[in-house]
């Protein structure tokens, strides 16, 4: 059953979230609570299995309508490899309502046996070091370097720290997905890889990033100097350009800006460009949209092949869903895909945390220790750590 309701409020559905029984997505659009699972989108068994993904969904889709299935949405995420396994559903019940709004957040205890760097800082930073004499001796122009936490917290609950991060980041993309056997992918990304509402598609890449400062003054300094950065508009460029170039095939126009803007998060300040078109042929569905652009070099790098090959070579640990997609998309077609960043996989001894930064040949390992320490504090701050709790992660 789908209960569309404009008069069900996001904190109903942030209420009736169950990890293990249930997936949530919030956005600026709206909320959806799905509950239980009626159908799994099957694995694809190739090593470019995203490639099919979008015909396998829609096959998917065309058995629940087939056997009267009220719910025609498939919710969940994929992964940042193109072979690993999708974990997407069609609920049993899907539920509906309006965005998240800000609220005051309630403190919630989590009990921490410990927190471990992986790499350590240390070894990320050589890692970016040997990243950039790579990219000089012209091996790729740019690769997403990303670092892990290790948080161990027996008992996780899940749900109160994914209410939490949609009362902090209400502008943002909040979720919570449950990846069975007792595990949840959870976090706040700001950024939206894709969406399609009838034949209006929208694109928001984000690259190029500083850390807040809770000093007014300081915070508007280093706004105004992210935006003046040739470093970071050069970083920028690349990746907006990648979005535009791979939506172009699929739209019959689109507009592009040819400046970035700054968008805010609590923790973070970003190079944005809104990237707007019109879709030329209904039956592309925002998924389709969403697999063609994925990785984007905001969080892979380019060449994505050689940029690939890097992470493989210097990350000391697997992606999984982190830097894939998160979302849902709907048998019209419509739909609502966030890059899977600023968040953790949760399991019953605690969870992992990750955050990226991109290397360029310019890039100081120091800086980019610096900036996945800043965006690792979306996720620290939901949890309830203090400040010198989140200061031995750098």
């Amino acid at each position: 059953m789908t209960t569309l309701s404009a008069a069900t409020t996001a904190a109903e559905l942030l209420a009736g979230y169950r990890p293990g029984s249930s997936s949530l997505f919030a956005s600026p659009r709206g909320t959806l609570l799905a509950e239980g699972t009626y159908f799994a989108v099957p694995p694809s068994g190739r090593p470019d299995g995203q490639a099919d993904l979008a015909r396998r969904v829609e096959a998917v889709l065309g058995v629940a309508e087939a056997a009267g299935h009220e719910v025609r949405t498939v919710v969940g995420a994929v992964p940042f490899a193109p072979g690993a396994a999708a974990q997407l559903v069609v609920p049993q019940r899907l539920r509906r309502g309006g965005p998240p709004t800000a609220q005051s957040i309630v403190d919630f205890p989590v009990t921490v046996a410990g927190v471990r760097p992986v790499p350590s800082p240390d070894r990320y930073a050589a890692a970016v070091a040997e990243a950039v004499r790579q990219i000089r001796a012209g091996a790729y122009t740019k690769v997403v370097l990303a670092r892990s936490l290790r948080v161990d917290a027996p008992g996780f609950d899940p749900a109160p720290v994914v209410r939490a991060l949609a009362a902090r980041e209400p502008g943002g993309y909040t979720f919570g997905v449950d990846l069975g056997a007792g595990r949840t992918l959870l976090g706040a990304s700001p950024e939206l890889l894709v969406s399609r509402r009838g034949r209006t598609v929208t694109a928001n890449p984000l690259a190029g990033s500083a850390a807040r400062s809770a000093d007014p003054v300081e915070d508007h300094r280093r706004a105004a100097a992210l935006l003046r950065s040739a470093k970071d508009r050069h970083e920028h460029a690349v990746v907006s350009e990648a979005v535009a170039e791979a939506l172009r095939p699929y739209c019959t126009e689109l507009t592009v800006p040819a400046e970035p803007s700054l968008v805010g998060t609590a923790t973070m300040w970003h190079l944005s460009t809104l990237v707007t078109g019109t879709v030329a042929d209904p039956a592309v569905s925002a998924l389709t949209l969403a697999t063609a652009l994925h990785p984007t070099p905001a969080v892979c790098g380019t060449p994505t092949a050689a940029a690939r090959a890097a992470i493989a070579e210097l990350e000391p640990f697997d992606r999984g869903l982190y830097t894939g997609l998160v979302g849902w998309v709907d048998a019209t077609g419509d739909g609502e895909w966030a890059v899977t960043i600023r968040c953790a996989t949760a399991d019953p001894g605690g969870l992992d945390l990750f955050a990226g930064a991109g290397v360029v040949a310019d890039s100081e390992p120091a800086a980019e220790l610096a900036e996945t320490t800043a965006k690792l504090g979306t996720m620290l701050a939901a949890l309830g750590l203090d400040r010198q709790e989140r200061s031995d992660v750098a």
